[in-house]
């Protein structure tokens, strides 16, 4: 029997950190069935439990000197396993959603055709603004361009808060409806 199976996580702690491989033995053999139970029952794959809790106890032996624990080593190891979980859950559903057709594979696009649409998105929001009528257009501009609250836009334009609320109203229907529209193309 090993003395450090009586040793706390608190005590096990400094030993991992100054690269002690029993310290980090007797931490995996006491959490990983856990975490194992924990990732398992998230997930469909057993193969892809035991992936998960593998890839955390490594990463915790990689990450040993700059690690922080500041509540108990169980919640920072059973926290890492369920964002490791989510992050499986996210990528097979991903997957799932490209094989269906219904999301494009984010590979094909490429950082220009990102900027390229941005561009079209933006000329065209310029465009949908130029678009409005005057007042609705300044109020539009005043709230989302400038920052100004309804009731700064009401004092500066000399008309009721009401009014603005009607005005930004209908310059958010209008720009809804045009990029509703648009995004139909996409």
């Amino acid at each position: 029997m090993s003395l450090y199976r009586t040793y706390t996580d608190e005590a096990l702690l400094p030993l991992l950190q100054d690269s002690d491989e029993t310290a980090f033995n007797e931490i995996y053999h006491r959490y990983c069935k856990l975490l194992f139970a924990v990732a398992a029952n998230k997930l469909n794959s057993l193969a892809d439990a035991e992936e998960i809790v593998q890839d955390v106890f490594a990463d915790l032996w990689k990450r040993r000197l700059e690690i922080t624990i500041e509540r108990s080593l169980k919640s920072f190891l059973a926290a890492a396993v369920k964002f490791q979980v989510y992050s499986v859950m996210a990528r097979h559903h991903r997957q799932r959603a490209r094989m269906a057709g219904f999301e494009p594979d984010s590979m094909s696009i490429s950082p220009v055709e990102e900027q390229y649409n941005l561009k079209v998105l933006q000329e065209q929001l310029y465009h949908s603004t130029a678009g409005l009528p005057e007042r609705c257009r300044l109020v539009y501009q005043l709230s989302r361009e400038d920052g100004l609250s309804n009731k700064e836009i009401a004092a500066a334009m000399a008309i009721s808060e009401k009014t603005v609320e009607n005005q930004m109203t209908k310059a958010l229907r209008h720009l809804r409806a045009v990029f509703r529209f648009l995004f139909s193309f996409f």
